[in-house]
């Protein structure tokens, strides 16, 4: 199979209006093929600096490099991002099937795009990046035949543009949303958010995807406001432009504290589950797959495999739930 990572500028669905931050400071990857690695295709990835969005100002993570390069930025934004694009269908193919999936369910869909793959002999491209990223690549033409979404506001976006195949949109997965402590957090007993959360953050950060575009982030403010919490941790709130981001950070010790979904905190042994917000603090975690308007039988057969027995026993040992449960 082949997985491309992608990450661009953050959109909320409702406003229309994209991320000025994320603009600023999005990352492109250009992708050049570099071989297999446990049947994986791997990429080499050139990327453009880039930057979290701190609430006291930005902060780099190039240094120099990023100083010298800063008025190349945009350019290389630009160029990379129209690499990505003109690349990723010549990946899939006439014959390949082109996923565009939610950055959240990387580890579950590799392995059942493997075990597809070796199946059917069919190829399978899988495009990672926040659900809003995607869903506006294909309102701006991107061949996706499959698109998997967060939550359900992105489809909702895509169904009423007519981008998606009349009849084919399902609920797939649900999520639980959770709090994650990195190697350096102590362990504590009982840990309860409303009563604990800021005495943990002290003077560090806590890790979050776009509060105002990715559906993690959006999920996450919705529960701290429910919690009484936001007003007094949105300044210590260091937003990421997807959520693995997010969990990467709190796994490198780069901040205490970070929300994240369930089947995030599976995959990374660097980080703990530390507390999980209540099913009732933030909207239904749901993520809805559909057909494209130009997918095919083939994108049709694949959609129908992550519905079988055999994935959906991948995605709950990978800590997703599945629709009714």
């Amino acid at each position: 199979m082949t997985v491309v990572l992608f990450c661009g500028s953050e959109q909320h669905p409702s406003s229309g209006r994209a991320d000025q931050s994320s603009l600023r400071h999005g990352t492109a990857f250009f992708v050049r093929n570099f071989g297999r690695l446990d049947g994986v295709e791997v990429h080499r990835y050139l990327r453009a600096p880039c930057c979290l969005r701190y609430p006291r100002g930005d902060v780099d993570l190039t240094g120099g490099l990023g100083m010298i390069l800063s008025h190349l930025r945009r350019a290389l934004v630009t160029v990379f991002t129209f690499c990505v694009l003109m690349l990723t269908p010549m990946r899939a193919g006439a014959d390949g099937v082109l996923v565009f999936a939610a950055a959240s369910l990387k580890n579950a869909l590799d392995e059942i795009a493997i075990q597809y793959e070796d199946a059917t002999g069919q190829e399978v491209t899988v495009s990672y990046a926040a659900s809003s990223v995607l869903a506006r690549q294909i309102q701006q033409g991107a061949p996706a035949d499959l698109f998997i979404s967060a939550n359900a506001e992105w489809m909702d976006v895509l169904q009423e543009g007519s981008l998606i195949a009349p009849g084919s949109r399902v609920d797939l997965l649900g999520n639980r949303l959770v709090l994650i402590g990195g190697p350096t957090v102590p362990g504590l007993n009982g840990f309860a958010v409303e009563t604990d959360l800021l005495a943990a953050l002290e003077d560090g950060h806590l890790a979050m995807a776009l509060v105002d575009a990715v559906p993690a982030g959006i999920y996450g403010k919705a529960a701290l406001t429910n919690l009484g919490l936001w007003d007094d941790v949105q300044g210590k709130v260091a937003q990421t432009d997807n959520v693995r981001a997010a969990l990467a950070l709190v796994a490198a010790g780069a901040v205490p504290l970070g929300v994240v979904y369930r089947s995030d905190a599976t995959v990374e042994d660097r980080a703990r589950v530390m507390a999980t917000f209540p099913d009732d603090l933030h909207p239904p975690i749901i993520y809805p797959a559909a057909l494209t308007a130009i997918a095919g039988s083939k994108a049709k057969a694949f959609l129908d495999h992550l519905q079988s027995p055999t994935a959906q026993a991948v995605f709950e040992r990978q800590g997703f739930s599945l629709p009714g449960q």
